[in-house]
């Protein structure tokens, strides 16, 4: 007997091992094959401590890990700067010693575009060091970014565990204007339901007849801010459109891409937890204001704002939005000489190619914009270019945390488009006059280059559920390191922080390339809290926040950080799914406590007393209990996290930890 299932569930089904009945529901916890990981050389930095660790083992499948060198690298920095010379000279070294086929050295490629663009297919499962991994629902797999510990771990062993979240679905219903994308779908989006709300630690499935209309690239945006909303993957379901898509590929030749594409459906009477609309007939391109992805409003209501620079470029940035914005400063004439406040960056040589064949390289550079090689450029603020204290810039990037794109900045997102009307007054510009001037059909041109070599072919599938025998219990060392770490009752003064609190703020991207606990420790809350060091030091190493802590970035660096600083224990209402991975693994102790007395007890300075074996919090004398953890978080703190954990139990280390 089967249930019915979402698209999230059919692909974990097909994956899973060693299920015993024919379904997967919200809530098991499974051991689940995984197709690719990912990675780019920031998140190799801490990945190559893990791998040193279990003693640099051989990779589960070479052909199946990708690595790209994207994040802290521009000509500039690369000639200059040490830190970014190490994390290359990394990478460089990782990928000869192991031989992997996908390594992609400086200003090739943005890590998702290249991989989104030539390798993922529907109904895969991938697994990424980086948050934005979700961009590959777009083409129907299943994509979820991880910390990078968890990622070497399913680099090396070819499979990971997973506690099937709950779904979502967002209808959206209409059909676009010309002009406006997926950046300008998913910010509306957050700005309607908003981020680590109704996503949070769950799955966004995104349906609807609008769905159906998006082109690829629009998918890919959206897919990829599903970070933003706080989602743990974020999926579209794979059809005629994605199969044209694949067709076009340059791996047509290969035997896979002979054959019709494999797609799973989510049941129509699967267990969404909830379903929202969004309407896409009458939006208005949106943007995003400093400094949350979700505080958007309509171009007309932030038009005027004056802007000291313009970046149009990052992973979320697709060919579509690059070649649309450049043919908004063709139709508007816009002319300036090239300055460092006008930054274009396509995300991959291929579509740097594609733009200069059409003569739109010619166009940017004639409109003022400097273009750069691929690369995460301006979007993480932590190569050569930089946006300047109480700068005000108008990206199309994904993030506009605090300080993102550099030190006081002041980031807006909005589309490539917007950014591109944007350009002639330097002040926010309703792009939708100059798109009605664009030439429609010389758009689908330059983007129809690829050609059809076969007619696309769908083939609507369900999982092969192959249901086994769980493994048997792990022994050895069961609650040994637990009663080691959790039996502890910890006495501290309180720090406290309110709600969304993201790692960029916990370990700016700067200090990233830090390895040892000590230097991310000193770092920690570098730019909104100074003193948190100094606090920790002084008797206050127990943290309270409120819902989704650590949002943001996928760096472990972040939990890290805390522990360097000396933090002991963290108590929120709710925390990232990324950051809880990460936590895990590190065996830092984290609470969940919802009720609303704590948190009006448990102010700045307050004592308090966490009680981690049991799973309880005193504050100013009134007793709190914790939410308690699975059974596999249970078991992964009790060996003292990842590490130890599979250096006790060796390749079985899920098996076990799943029976």
């Amino acid at each position: 007997m089967t249930q019915p299932m979402t698209l999230t569930q059919k692909i974990l089904a097909a994956h899973a091992r060693n299920l015993t009945r024919p379904y997967v529901q919200a809530g098991d916890v499974l051991q689940i094959g995984v197709d690719w990981t990912i990675a780019s050389e920031l998140a190799w930095n801490g990945m190559e401590r893990t791998y040193a660790l279990l003693g640099r083992p051989k990779l589960f499948d070479k052909e199946k890990f990708f690595l790209a060198v994207d994040h802290t690298v521009d000509p500039v920095t690369l000639a200059t700067d040490p830190r970014a010379q190490k994390l290359v000279q990394l990478s460089q070294n990782f990928a000869r010693e192991s031989g992997i086929k996908h390594f992609y050295d400086s200003n090739q490629t943005i890590l998702h575009t290249r991989f989104y663009r030539d390798l993922v297919r529907p109904g895969q499962v991938v697994l990424g060091a980086d948050s934005h991994t979700s961009s590959h629902g777009g083409l129907g797999a299943l994509a979820i970014g991880l910390g990078g510990a968890d990622i070497v771990v399913a680099m090396v062993l070819g499979s990971s565990w997973i506690q099937v979240p709950e779904a979502i679905a967002v209808e959206y219903t209409g059909k676009l204007p010309f002009g406006l994308g997926g950046k300008d779908v998913i910010l509306k989006t957050l700005g309607l339901l908003g981020r680590n709300t109704v996503a949070m630690e769950r799955s966004v499935e995104y349906r609807g007849e609008g769905a159906r209309q998006l082109s690829t690239d629009s998918r890919f945006a959206i897919a990829n801010m599903t970070a933003e909303f706080g989602g743990l993957n974020g999926i579209f379901e794979a059809d005629a459109v994605t199969a044209a898509w694949l067709a076009g590929r340059s791996d047509a030749d290969d035997a896979q891409a002979l054959q019709p594409m494999r797609a799973f459906r989510a049941d129509p009477d699967a267990p969404y937890a909830q379903k929202f609309e969004v309407k896409l007939a009458d939006l208005e391109p949106q943007v995003a204001l400093p400094f949350a992805p979700d505080k958007t409003v309509g171009v007309t209501q932030a038009a005027g704002t004056e802007l000291q620079g313009l970046f149009i470029g990052a992973c979320t940035t697709t060919e579509e939005e690059l070649v649309l914005a450049a043919l908004v400063l063709e139709a508007a004439g816009t002319r300036r000489a090239a300055n460092d406040h006008q930054i274009a960056v396509p995300g991959d040589l291929t579509i740097q190619e594609n733009l200069r064949a059409a003569g739109l390289i010619e166009i940017y550079q004639r409109a003022g914009f400097r273009v750069d090689p691929p690369g995460c450029s301006m979007c993480l603020g932590v190569a050569s270019r930089k946006a300047g204290k109480g700068e005000k810039w108008l990206s199309s990037q994904n993030r506009n945390f605090e300080n993102r794109m550099g030190d006081g900045s002041l980031a807006h997102l909005s589309s490539a488009a917007t950014v591109a009307a944007s350009a002639g007054a330097m002040k926010i510009t309703d792009p939708r006059a100059l798109l009605a001037r664009v030439d429609q059909d010389k758009f689908r041109r330059i983007l129809g280059e690829r050609k059809l070599r076969r007619t696309p072919e769908v083939q609507t599938v369900e999982p092969q559920v192959q249901a086994g025998v769980a493994a048997a219990p792990g022994t050895a060392r069961e609650g040994r390191a637990q009663d080691k770490q959790r039996a502890a009752v910890v006495r501290s003064r309180i720090q406290r922080f309110g709600d969304n609190v993201d790692t960029d703020a916990i370990i700016p991207g700067q200090f990233c390339h830090l390895t040892s606990l000590e230097e991310l420790g000193a770092k920690a809350f570098h730019f909104v809290r100074a003193d948190f060091g100094q606090k920790v030091r002084d008797g206050a190493r127990v943290v309270v926040a409120g819902d989704g802590w650590g949002s943001g970035s996928s760096r472990e660096q972040a939990v890290l950080a805390l522990k360097g600083a000396g933090v002991q224990a963290i108590i929120a209402r709710s925390y990232a799914f990324i950051h809880k991975r990460n936590l895990v693994n590190e065996a830092l102790p984290f609470l969940v406590v919802h009720d609303g007395e704590f948190y009006a007890l448990a102010v700045e300075g307050a004592e308090i007393e966490v009680d981690l074996a049991q799973g309880r919090v005193r504050v100013a004398g009134s007793s709190f209990a914790a939410e308690a953890p699975s059974k596999i978080i249970q078991a992964l703190i009790g060996e003292g996290g990842i590490v130890p954990a599979i250096q006790h139990h060796g390749t079985a280390v899920f098996e076990k930890l799943t029976s």
